[in-house]
């Protein structure tokens, strides 16, 4: 969700004097799947549900396709996509219309229902994408050709029945990674971390400095839980066959990997912004960027925001207390489907298949918004060298989605008010962890 950084600096000195005033904020994701309330459609997006163009004249071999989406802010981006594969395909034109994020799926299943849904469409994962899969709306793309073979079994899962059918093609996956100034970092003669030892030595290199070490508050309640806490779960866990465990009750959440990850969530409260309980996200994100904090745990959406800053920076993986543990919370977050009732299932089918293919891939990588990141295992040369360093964190290491995302979403504010009680000091890391197994029964 890209912001001129001339915006965030301008309104972040309203924001921190406003933000003591404030009660206790909803949680909301900033990523491309963003919680209700959160995204306004662009001014020039069509609803998902506005009429159709006119169709072709008679005779005519032109196919117009109407494609549904939640990402109201990518109209421009998706419309230079859909214009180069028009440029392959000419006959072919898929027109770009978007919902309302919180509306979207309250908005689809209307069309579907109605027999007025769009040919191809955004494809939530998990459960709720699984229901409209289950109900017959959604295509069996299975034995669309690559889709099996380019992509990971931990990238196809979010899309994908108990019984092995797939109902999308993985289409964009963002990071939980640590934003560093690389020139703050030099000057003190620090280097990327490769363990969380290391980590918190630099936090108190820097705190020693007189360096805020992390830019990261919890006005924003959800902050911390999404960008700094699911980031690190993998390097304690281990990927998803793990993950498996603890839905399924086999492992318990307080058992000594949770106590590790909630003791080391803790240990950062010291290295925080003085008065951290009233810096908001967008506080967060001015502090970084004005060089105000060496570092800010955070999603790689944000890479594109930073371009006019006046400094080198980058961004590193999450270190796990052995370093070969480091995993990365890599996050399945968009896909693309067929409505299963389209009059033109070869003309979408065809669109689908492309982008299992490298060149469908490498095109669609470069209409992403910055920090989104294909999930083909193609290698993709990316033209931001930020995100370019940071799909590069995954090469050699275990990924993961965010550990509650495919079945324990009931958990998200237990734990986002456990994560905030540790850096407040009112809850231990073993209260911490019992608490989310009460939760969880």
């Amino acid at each position: 969700m890209k912001k001129s950084l001339a915006t965030i600096l301008s309104l972040a000195l309203l924001l921190i004097l406003a933000a003591a005033c404030n009660g206790n904020p909803t949680p909301v994701s900033q990523d491309g799947d963003p919680n209700p309330g959160v995204n306004a459609p662009a001014a020039d997006a069509p609803a998902a549900n506005a009429p159709a163009a006119d169709a072709p004249a008679a005779g005519s071999n032109e196919v117009v396709l109407t494609m549904g989406s939640w990402r109201a802010d990518d109209v421009e981006q998706m419309n230079n996509l859909l214009a180069e594969y028009k440029k392959i395909v000419p006959n072919v034109t898929i027109r770009f219309q978007p919902t309302n994020p919180p509306e979207y799926n309250a908005t689809l299943r209307v069309q579907l229902e109605g027999g007025t849904g769009p040919d191809l469409m955004y494809a939530r994962s998990y459960a709720t994408g699984v229901e409209l899969f289950e109900q017959g709306y959604f295509a069996d793309v299975t034995d669309i050709p690559g889709l099996t073979e380019n992509f990971t079994a931990s990238n196809l899962a979010p899309w994908q029945t108990e019984n092995g059918r797939m109902f999308a093609v993985p289409f964009a996956a963002v990071s939980q990674v640590v934003y560093y100034n690389k020139d703050i970092f030099a000057t003190h003669n620090l280097s990327v971390p490769n363990t969380w030892a290391d980590f918190i030595q630099i936090c108190q290199t820097l705190s020693d400095a007189g360096i805020t070490p992390l830019a990261n508050g919890i006005a924003d309640e959800w902050d911390i839980l999404e960008c700094l806490v699911l980031g690190m779960i993998p390097n304690y866990i281990g990927g998803a066959e793990n993950r498996i465990l603890y839905e399924t009750g086999q492992l318990a959440m307080n058992d000594s990997n949770f106590i590790d990850l909630y003791t080391d969530v803790q240990s950062v409260a010291p290295f925080l912004p003085a008065g951290f309980e009233a810096v908001g996200y967008n506080d967060s994100q001015a502090l970084f960027a004005t060089g105000s904090a060496a570092m800010f745990a955070d999603g790689s959406w944000s890479l594109g925001i930073y371009d006019d800053v006046d400094f080198e920076w980058s961004v590193f993986a999450f270190p796990a207390r052995n370093a070969n543990d480091t995993a990365i919370c890599f996050h399945p977050d968009m896909a693309i489907t067929m409505n299963s009732a389209t009059p033109h299932p070869e003309e979408a089918r065809a669109f689908l298949e492309w982008l299992c293919t490298q060149e469908g891939a490498t095109t669609a990588s470069k209409a992403l918004p910055v920090g989104f990141f294909p999930m083909i295992n193609f290698p993709i040369q990316l033209d931001n060298p930020q995100a370019n360093d940071c799909l590069a964190l995954n090469s050699g290491r275990v990924t993961d989605a965010r550990f509650i995302w495919p079945r324990l979403m009931d958990l998200y504010a237990p734990m986002v008010q456990e994560a905030n009680a540790l850096l407040r000091g009112t809850q231990t890391p073993q209260g911490a962890a019992d608490a989310i197994v009460a939760a969880a029964s």
